[in-house]
This record gives C-alpha cells, structure tokens and sequence, in this order.
C-alpha cells in the first residue's frame, strides 16, 4: 500500500507521528509513506524542530509555499499536490484536520480519482465564519474513507448523509465513515512518558507544579482583532494578580500585541510579573507545561483536547468548539474573548476542580485502527 501524507501546520506535523509510528509497528513492509510538507507554516521553530523531537520522517517533497492569502496559499499548495500526485500515483492521500493543506489535498486528489482519507472528520463548529469549518466540510464530502475521533463527529457525518453499514468496494460517492477515536491521544500517552527527558522547562522558568494557568492564542479572530485582543489581555492581567501565567507566543500573537493592543494595556503587561511571554514551546515543552499546570486556557483546538487529556479544566478562548464533549462534560467553559466571562470561568474552577474525564477520545490505538480500514478497503477494491 502506497500512501501519500499531506502536511503543512504543526498540528499535522505532530498528527503525523502517530500514524508513522503505526507503520514501522504494523506490516512496515507493505505501507510505503511518502510524506509531503506544503511548508504552510513556515517558521523553522514552528516545524523542522517537530521533526527532530518526534523522529518523524523527513519530507520526501516541500512545496516551500509560506504565507499568503487563502487564495494565493490553497492554490499554489493544489498545484504542487497534484504534480506530485500525478507523479507517485498513490493508493491513498492522507489528509489531517482542516487546514489550507487540507483543502488543497481535497481539491488536488479528487480532481484526478485519487481516493482520500481523512483523519479527524466530522468535526463541526457550526460557524462558516471560519475558514477551518469550510475546509473540513469540503474535505469530508471529497473524502472516500472518514475517520472521526468522537461519537459526535460520527452523528455529524449521519446527518449530512453519510451512509451507515454500506459496504465495499468504497469511492467518494460510496464513502466509509469509522468511529475510530483521535490520534492525538495515541500521541499524548506515547510522548508523556517521554517529554520529561527531553525537557526541564518547568523547572527552568521556576514554575510550581499544579499552580500555574498554561495559556495560547494564536486564532486570527482573536489577534487580528483589537477588541478580542485586549479584552482576552485584559482578563489575563486580572486573573496574573492572584494565579501565575505562561503564555508561549505565537508569531502571530507576538506581532499583534505590538500593533493591536492598546499602549496602557501593553504597558500593564510588560510591568505584570504575574505573566511570563516566552518563545513559542516545542512539542515535548508544551506537554511539560500542560501536564505541570493548574488550568489550560486557550484558542486553539487542539490543545483544548490536551488539556482534557491530561485532566486539565479549559477556558476556551472562542464563541464556539468543534470539541462539544469537553464542554457538555463540564471539564472546560466557552468564554469567546469576554473579559467578565474569562474571568468567572476561572473563578469557577478555582472553587470547583474538576476529577471526571470520561474517555471520550477512544483507547489510543487509532492509528493502527485506521491503517487497517486502509488495507482492508483496499483489498475490497481489488
């Protein structure tokens, strides 16, 4: 079985691991990998370093797109996708998540019959606002075989159409949807154990363990947005008085903060020793610092589901989550970029700390899971 994997942001990098791992674990002589990066995120601290630390392997192909417009991005990545495709004539493109590299694998694949797989389906936030939601709905109705990662998603994709129990061989037109649990937890228990070897950076930045909030923001409906922007630092400004801060900084939220936050604001927080700014964390670093936290506050969907993985409570920086379960559970609070809203959310779990985490996420063997759907839609084909 010839696959090719298409990856862009950090997050697919670290997607990736899983799956790669699973290969050398699982019949390694019959999957051949070939994994193309779009260079979607460009910063070298931000990607070549995941490779390093998660012993991935490198990119056979690097498409060095960087940044652009959506338009300008998506299309030079399909171009670069589809030649490559044309070139490898795989089984499978493997596709992660809901990014621009998603949708221009989506777009590239389906156009020239290459079956898709799509890992992290069914995913909905319920807001078109968000350029995500578009790629994961086109990608998901390009998609041949559908691996979501929570019953949710699964009842998402029945109520679009998508058949239940139809039976091979499987085409974009005849799709299978599995319920197969999320990769990124086979990640988080399989690097846990390892991180604390790779790194001492909650003793480096003299952090107490338990007693700290871990906080990112890096959405562009938050930074490229004054009013979210100092709103969210305003609460954080408050809540540093009483509970320290680490905020890893984006370079997106870095050059923000210089250009968007008000001068009285930025001036409070450069003078709030309660807050420390540092450089963007490597993976194994963002582990340390979510384990050893008291509580995990942030933008970014995927580390709302690390929190709940390593039993953290969440305050989640946005108006609405694709990750509904951790919030019906009551293990994180929706506050959008309300400062009275972030800041009662974090009163809230100073009272109340949440113990309860059922397993939602599967057993942390969707990797396998999903390379032997793969094998077998494959062998139903032929």
């Amino acid at each position: 079985m010839k696959i090719v994997t298409i990856i862009g942001a950090r997050p697919q990098i670290i997607k990736a691991a899983a799956l790669s791992r699973a290969i050398k674990e699982y019949q390694k002589n019959d999957v051949r990998e070939i994994i193309v990066h779009t260079g979607q995120h460009y910063d070298e601290n931000m990607s070549q370093v995941f490779f390093d630390e998660l012993d991935i392997p490198k990119p056979d192909y690097n498409l060095h797109v960087g940044s652009a417009s959506h338009g300008v991005q998506t299309a030079r990545m399909t171009e670069g996708i589809e030649r490559i495709l044309l070139d490898e004539q795989p089984d499978y493109i493997v596709l992660y998540g809901d990014t621009n590299s998603t949708l221009a694998g989506a777009v590239a694949a389906s156009k020239i019959h290459i079956p898709i797989v799509h890992i992290e389906a069914g995913l909905r936030s319920f807001n078109k606002s968000m350029p995500e939601e578009i790629n994961r709905i086109v990608c998901d109705h390009c998609s041949t075989l559908l691996f979501t990662p929570t019953a949710t998603g699964y009842e998402n994709l029945k109520h679009e159409g998508f058949k239940i129990g139809n039976e091979g061989p499987y085409t974009i037109d005849n799709p299978k949807i599995c319920h197969c649990g999320d990769i990124m937890y086979d990640n988080s228990l399989h690097f846990a154990k390892l991180s604390a070897a790779h790194t001492d950076i909650v003793n480096r930045l003299q952090l107490e363990n338990n007693g700290y909030i871990l906080a990112t923001i890096h959405r562009d409906s938050n930074t490229d947005n004054p009013e979210h922007l100092n709103a969210i630092f305003e609460a954080l400004t408050q809540i540093a008085k009483e509970t320290e801060i680490v905020l890893p900084l984006h370079p997106r939220t870095s050059k923000s903060l210089q250009v968007n936050l008000r001068k009285e604001l930025r001036e409070t927080l450069e003078n709030t020793p309660g807050i420390k700014l540092i450089a963007p964390a490597s993976f194994f670093e963002m582990i340390e610092l979510e384990r050893h936290s008291r509580l995990i506050m942030t933008d970014s969907g995927g580390v709302q589901k690390e929190a709940y993985f390593f039993k953290k409570p969440g305050i989640i920086l946005r108006p609405e989550t694709e990750w509904v379960e951790i919030v019906e559970t009551g293990n994180a609070i929706l506050t959008g970029s309300d400062t009275n809203k972030i800041i009662r959310a974090w009163q809230h779990f100073c009272q109340t700390t949440p113990t309860d985490f059922p397993e939602i996420f599967g057993n942390g063997k969707a990797a396998t899971f999903i390379l032997r759907e793969m094998e077998k839609a494959l062998s139903a084909k032929s």
